[in-house]
C-alpha cells in the first residue's frame, strides 16, 4: 500500500510495519465511519448522559468534554475498557461453534493465550506463531461471510459484556458533538460492528488483506497493537483535521501508553498495575468500573497479558478488505 497523500511529514519513530498498519486502519475507518450523527444506544444499554466524576473529583476542573469542540474526538480501547474480556476471544468462540476450526487448534490458541498472560512479554516468535495459526483459519473465506458471522457473534457473546460506565463516557463525547472511535487489535470488521451497535462513529482495527473479497491469509502491516494503535490515531487525526491536544483516549493497558500519550486528555480505565503506576506519575485520570470506585485524578498502568495476546490473535482473524 502506498503512503497516504493526506498525511503530513512526520518523525517515524515506530517501525515501518506499525506505520503501515496504522495508516491502513485509519483509511479503513474513514471509509466505514458513520456519516450522520450516531443513534443512541440499543435498548437496555442506555448510559448516563453525562460523566459522573464522584465526590473525589476536583470541583474546580472545567467541564469535559467541551460541547461543540469539533477539533476534539475520543478514542477508546476495546478489550477490558469498553467490553469485559477480549473481543478476539469471543469471536474465536463463535467461529469454533460454527466449526471453522478443530478442537486441536482451539487448544493451541488457549496455550498461546496462557503463555502471553504468564510471561507478560511479547516474544516475536510466539506472536508470529499466534498470528500465522489464526490467519490460517480465515484464509480463503469471504469477507462478507465473516462479517455476517460477526454480527451474530456480537449478539451471542458481546452485547451483554459492555461496561455501562465506559459506555457512558463515550456517550458524553457524542452528546458534546464529538466523534468517538474504537481502537483495537481486533479485526477491523469486528470492531466496526461493535462500534455501530454502540452508536459510535467507527473503529480502527487490525487490517487483513483480501483479494476479490476473499482473505489471503496476510496482514496489512501488523496487528493494531501498541505503537501501531498510536500510528492509527495519529493518521486518523491528521485526516480528520483533529487537534490531538484537545482529544481524549481511554484504555486499560500499559501497551496503550503510546496512544494515551498522544492526546491531551488520557484516561486509564480498569487499569493494570503498570498503567496505574505510569498514570500516577503523569497525573492522568483513572476510572475503575470493576470495583465501583469513582474517578480520581491519578495515574495508572496498562494491562499486560490479555492485551498482548488479543493483539497477536486479533491480528489473526483480522477482517478488512485491502484494495489491490
Amino acid at each position: 500500500m502506498a503512503a497516504l497523500g493526506w498525511l503530513p511529514p512526520r518523525r517515524r519513530s515506530a517501525t515501518a510495519r506499525s506505520v503501515l498498519a496504522g495508516e491502513a486502519s485509519a483509511e479503513a475507518a474513514r471509509k466505514t465511519a458513520l456519516t450522520e450523527a450516531p443513534p443512541l444506544t440499543e435498548p437496555g444499554t442506555e448510559p448516563s448522559a453525562r460523566i459522573e466524576e464522584g465526590p473525589e473529583a476536583p470541583p474546580e476542573e472545567p467541564a469535559f468534554p467541551v460541547a461543540g469542540d469539533d477539533l476534539a474526538a475520543a478514542f477508546f480501547d476495546l478489550d477490558n475498557t469498553v467490553m469485559q474480556g477480549a473481543a478476539i476471544f469471543h469471536f474465536g468462540r463463535g467461529l469454533y461453534k460454527r466449526e471453522f476450526f478443530r478442537r486441536r487448534e482451539l487448544a493451541r490458541f488457549a496455550w498461546q493465550q496462557a503463555w502471553f498472560r504468564l510471561a507478560g512479554v511479547e516474544d516475536p516468535e510466539h506472536m508470529q506463531d499466534a498470528r500465522d495459526s489464526a490467519l490460517s483459519i480465515v484464509k480463503g473465506h469471504k469477507v462478507s461471510e465473516l462479517t455476517s458471522i460477526g454480527e451474530e457473534i456480537y449478539d451471542e457473546y458481546m452485547a451483554e459484556r459492555i461496561w455501562p460506565g465506559t459506555r457512558a463516557l463515550a456517550q458524553a463525547h457524542l452528546d458534546a458533538g464529538q466523534k468517538v472511535w474504537l481502537v483495537t487489535a481486533a479485526p477491523v470488521e469486528t470492531a466496526t460492528i461493535i462500534a455501530r451497535r454502540l452508536g459510535l462513529t467507527g473503529a480502527l482495527g487490525t487490517v487483513a488483506e483480501s483479494v476479490d473479497g476473499v482473505y489471503t491469509g496476510r496482514l496489512v502491516g501488523e496487528p493494531l497493537h501498541g505503537p501501531a494503535k498510536a500510528e492509527a490515531v495519529r493518521a486518523l487525526a491528521a485526516a480528520e483535521g483533529l487537534d490531538l491536544e484537545r482529544c481524549a483516549a481511554y484504555s486499560d493497558s500499559h501497551n496503550d501508553i503510546p496512544m494515551l500519550s498522544l492526546v491531551g486528555h488520557p484516561y486509564a480505565i480498569n487499569p493494570d498495575t503498570k498503567l496505574r503506576k505510569h498514570a500516577r506519575t503523569n497525573d492522568w485520570r483513572l476510572r475503575d468500573y470493576r470495583t465501583g470506585r469513582k474517578a480520581v485524578k491519578v495515574g495508572v498502568p496498562a494491562a499486560a497479558g490479555v492485551g498482548a495476546i488479543a493483539g497477536g490473535a486479533a491480528a489473526a482473524i483480522a477482517l478488512h478488505r485491502r484494495r489491490k
